[in-house]
């Protein structure tokens, strides 16, 4: 088998929150550049409808469906209509996030309570709307996505942190129980990566201070996720379960090298 057809997505259906804007926008492109079919769920349709032409125009396949993951009932029906259009869906990738950088001792409630409820609240919520179809119809694969902050912590960022660690135990409890079912779960855990929505503040002078503690000097760049995603979504992780893939330039290292 050649590593082309490994990575090979064709007749898979990989639905992404957070499609919009970010990671999420690419992790679609890249899916459906590999034969997926793909649906896009975000809020902001208007921005859906743009890259689903975007896709089809370069000869893929696309549904937007704006949809807010923290509804139940709005999630379910994206995968009704996913199945309705493309049949079943194989492959998640649980991407939506939210980021409010607040100190402890300022930290609204509000502020915490949002970024739980996107941030984890609604990774196991879709999961689970996922994992019981994908049960269902004969398997899949879920790719949460995670952070280095999973792992570590950072001023100012207590109710990310704590909700990306939660991300990765879940992802963990998740990959136990759903094995014998034929459903992988697995997790990336992202760096520092350029974006449209932070693209500012990394090339601010605090932004390029914190580059040089990455060991290899720099931000990830769009595609550099591309390989985890597609080792994860594809048979090319088909053993593959439980896991997840930090990919950050070595900055964790420099993180526990401190």
């Amino acid at each position: 088998m050649t590593a082309s057809s490994l990575f090979d997505l064709t007749g898979a259906v990989a639905l992404v929150t957070g499609a919009s804007s970010g990671l999420g926008r690419r992790f679609a492109r890249v899916l459906a550049e590999n034969g997926a079919r793909v649906v896009l769920v975000a809020r902001r349709k208007e921005r859906l409808d743009k890259l689903s032409a975007e896709i089809e125009a370069a000869g893929g396949q696309a549904l937007p469906i704006a949809a807010d993951v923290v509804n139940r009932d709005e999630i379910a029906r994206a995968f009704d209509a996913a199945q309705a259009r493309f049949g079943p869906v194989t492959v998640l990738v649980n991407n939506a996030g939210v980021a409010t950088p607040q100190s402890f001792l300022g930290m609204r409630e509000e502020t915490w309570r949002q970024t739980l409820d996107i941030n984890l609240d609604a990774v196991v919520a879709t999961a689970q709307e996922a994992a019981r179809r994908m049960v269902a119809s004969g398997g899949g694969a879920i790719v949460n996505i995670a952070s280095i902050l999973s792992f570590g912590v950072q001023k100012g960022n207590l109710a990310y942190a704590v909700s990306k660690a939660a991300v990765l135990q879940a992802t963990r409890a998740m990959a136990l129980e759903l094995a014998p079912k034929g459903v992988r779960v697995n997790a990336i855990a992202p760096g520092y990566f350029s974006t449209e929505i932070n693209a500012d503040y990394l090339a601010s002078p605090q932004g390029e201070a914190m580059s040089r503690a990455v060991p290899m000097g720099r931000f990830g760049q769009e595609g550099e996720l591309d390989g985890a995603l597609l080792l994860l979504a594809s048979r090319a992780g088909s053993f593959i379960t439980g896991a997840t893939i930090v990919v950050d330039g070595g900055h964790m290292l420099a993180i526990a090298g401190r």
